[in-house]
């Protein structure tokens, strides 16, 4: 199991919707610098899932989901990185 220390998280924007923000809990271990967001750009939409998995993503969510989550308690906008931790670990992704 990774722990906490092992992961990173990253927000990448394409826009300025909420849906356009991106938060992304990586496994540094596999990605010790992150998403490459220049590999992840050229990859074919069909295969964007697994490019993902590829590159250590444990977890990602738009910041509409973001946000309903912090609203239901299950993620601290204050602490965004260790409660996306905790919530993939609850749901078996760590």
């Amino acid at each position: 199991m990774l722990k906490l220390k092992d992961t990173g998280l990253e927000e990448f924007s394409f826009g300025d919707q909420p849906d356009d923000k991106f938060y992304v809990l990586v496994n540094k271990k596999i990605s010790p610098d992150g998403i490459d967001v220049d590999r992840l750009s050229k990859a074919d939409p069909r295969k964007f899932d697994s490019i993902l998995n590829d590159m250590g993503c444990i977890l990602m969510l738009n910041g509409v989901e973001v946000t309903e989550l912090c609203m239901r308690g299950e993620l601290d906008n204050e602490n965004l990185h260790e409660s996306m931790y905790e919530l993939a670990k609850d749901e078996g992704m760590t």
